[in-house]
């Protein structure tokens, strides 16, 4: 063929429509061969098994590295989940505790510790397990929704959703806030396309998804605080256009500001609704005032960037930012947005999650009505039926993979005897002696849970016990020398401590208690008067 001919065929157009250049006649048959392979990632049965591999992986990690009974909180949420359902009410003091037994205490998280009872009585502690995957599974799904639903494409949503997950999902167990993630992602879809659109009905599902989430968690302010923010910047850039300040630099507005306020105040109000009313706004006020606590316990601090996944969120916080930035009119909402989480994230790294969403919602979330068009075209979005599918696929195929990872009930008792001081209580049950229970704190909810006849003396509940009480029993336990005046420890008729700590080994030689059980887990002390008579 003479160069003649070849200048004929390249400008000659296209299947597509679009004539193909000459440099793309001369790429090597590699490329030619991709771009036949393209149409093949459109293919929807393709695009269901990636998700579904994409999901079933997720849930796999969730069975081999987070053994859900591994998490001290767990058990103390159990128990009151229990005493809920058996006494039809939910407390608001301090139950199960001697030490604060008459303080106020809000269970913010009661729908989540109905669920985790059932789970319990339905299944003992492969329930347990099983719960906490499907929680793992379910935030995951969230946020592939969410990015699915402001991106319009599949492989993107898709793999920015593995990025996510990566940066922050198996940073702790399926604890409640499991559903704030769930549902801030939610949230976050419906503000976005709702803004995009100019179609403020689609805000009216946020009233009725704050009611379920006021019940499930307290981080339900973290949502309640970016609809306020939405609000916001909404009722300001009108107030600003109003006098022409800015109007060429921000991103217009859709919606009406009056319909977004009235939206938000219904948001509150279904925050209301429910057996602590405006108790747990008093909870937030509390843990706003914390301080020593968050000095102490490891996912309360700040990102420390000692692991690879928090780079994640410090590079998905960049691109967030950049994506915002990139746009020829800022976004206010969106750029405070950003703000916010960043402060929060690198405040707290269990709130890491808070940024990532956000971040991630922004890089996903594209302007540009002819790329949306085109995606809607090319990517058209999964039906709820296949969503549905792929579940019941991910949950067959999680449940075949189980065995194999060893989440089984066997496995869970052994993790348990080796990081709970089981063999210690089973020793104290035949061998009984009086209280009261003097105990660590990461104890406390397991013995809530397997040695309920003693009220603990502390446990994970920190809105309980407060910075003083915790300060006290950290303190103590670290072998510091008020050790010797801690009303708790001097009340006690039970010492049962992690042989690892301090107080442990300092009570060897305490005239006031004497040695009953040691093992490499647990140590056991009780008061000299009170022996138990022992074979």
């Amino acid at each position: 063929m003479c160069r003649a001919d070849v200048e004929h065929v390249v400008n000659e157009p296209s299947g597509i429509g679009k004539a193909v250049s000459p440099e793309i006649a001369r790429t090597p048959h590699g490329a030619a061969a991709v771009r036949q392979l393209a149409p093949l990632l459109h293919v929807r049965p393709l695009q269901l098994a990636a998700l579904t591999l994409l999901l079933t992986t997720i849930g796999g990690l969730a069975l081999k590295k987070k053994y859900f009974v591994l998490d001290f909180d767990i058990w103390w949420h159990l128990k009151v989940g229990d005493w809920i359902i058996a006494h039809l009410a939910v407390p608001h003091t301090g139950i199960l505790s001697r030490t604060a037994a008459d303080h106020p205490w809000v269970a913010y998280s009661w729908g989540y510790e109905i669920l985790l009872s059932r789970a319990y009585a339905w299944g003992g502690l492969l329930g347990l397990g099983v719960f906490g995957t499907f929680l793992t599974v379910m935030v995951a799904l969230a946020i592939y929704w969410m990015l699915r639903e402001l991106s319009g494409r599949f492989w993107s949503s898709w793999g920015l959703t593995a990025v996510v997950c990566a940066a922050f999902l198996f940073d702790g167990a399926p604890r409640p806030f499991f559903f704030s993630m769930a549902f801030f992602a939610v949230m976050l879809a419906w503000l976005l396309t709702a803004d995009r659109l100019g179609q403020i009905r689609m805000l009216y599902w946020l009233p009725p998804m704050f009611l379920v989430w006021a019940n499930l968690h307290i981080q339900f302010i973290y949502g309640l605080a970016v609809v306020g923010l939405f609000a916001g910047v909404v009722i300001g850039q009108w107030l600003l256009d109003r006098f022409g300040i800015l109007s060429t630099l921000l991103l217009p507005r859709t919606l009406p500001p009056g319909g977004v306020l009235f939206v938000f105040v219904l948001c509150v109000a279904a925050t209301l609704v429910g057996p602590n009313f405006y108790h747990p706004y008093e909870a937030v006020f509390g843990y706003s005032k914390a301080k020593f606590t968050y000095s102490i316990i490891v996912e309360l601090q700040p990102l420390s960037f000692r692991y690879w996944n928090q780079y994640l969120d410090l590079w998905l916080a960049a691109f967030g930012f950049f994506a915002v930035g990139w746009q020829k009119k800022l976004d206010a909402f969106k750029l405070l947005l950003l703000v916010v989480a960043s402060v929060v994230a690198f405040r707290t790294m269990r709130d890491a999650w808070f940024l990532c969403i956000v971040a991630a919602a922004c890089i996903a979330d594209r302007p540009q009505e002819a790329s949306r068009a085109e995606a809607a075209e090319t990517h058209p979005r999964e039906s709820w039926l296949q969503l549905a599918g792929v579940g019941l696929v991910t949950a067959v195929l999680l449940a075949i993979l189980a065995p194999s990872v060893d989440f089984t009930p066997r496995t869970f008792d052994r993790a348990i005897s080796a990081e709970y001081p089981v063999d210690a209580i089973n020793f104290l049950r035949r061998y009984p002696v009086t209280g009261p229970l003097y105990n660590n704190l990461n104890w406390g909810g397991f013995l809530m849970w397997y040695f309920p006849n003693y009220p603990v003396a502390i446990d994970g509940r920190n809105d309980l016990y407060g910075d003083h009480l915790d300060e006290i029993f950290f303190n103590s336990q670290s072998g510091n020398p008020g050790y010797l005046t801690d009303p708790y420890l001097n009340e006690a008729g039970l010492v049962l401590l992690d042989s690892k700590l301090p107080l442990a080994k300092l009570l060897s030689i305490d005239q006031r208690f004497q040695l009953v059980y040691r093992d490499p887990i647990a140590t056991a002390y009780v008061r000299n008067e009170r022996t138990p008579r022992l074979p």
